[in-house]
């Protein structure tokens, strides 16, 4: 066999074994209707987030706090005896 004097070039294709483009779970389908179905509640669920976990820190009042703290028995549920 002989080869041409023109190659052509390939190219390479690499298939990712993870990647389905045409598949959708279940339970992505679900929420992608209900955001289209409920725009709102992206906001509510931010508003949800700042109040209970996007809190600012006051160090100086954590620090406070730790030095007040009170040493715990090593068994809380006995009596004192005097």
């Amino acid at each position: 066999m002989q080869q041409s004097a023109t190659t052509k070039s390939h190219k390479v294709i690499s298939m990712n074994i993870f990647r389905r483009p045409d598949y959708k779970s279940d339970a992505t389908a679900f929420l992608e209707q209900l955001k289209k179905d409920h725009p709102h509640m992206e906001a509510g669920q931010r508003e949800g987030r700042a109040l209970l976990w996007d809190k600012q820190i006051d160090r100086d009042e954590g620090e406070a706090f730790r030095e007040a703290k009170v040493a715990q028995k090593p068994y809380v549920y006995q009596t004192s005896n005097k």
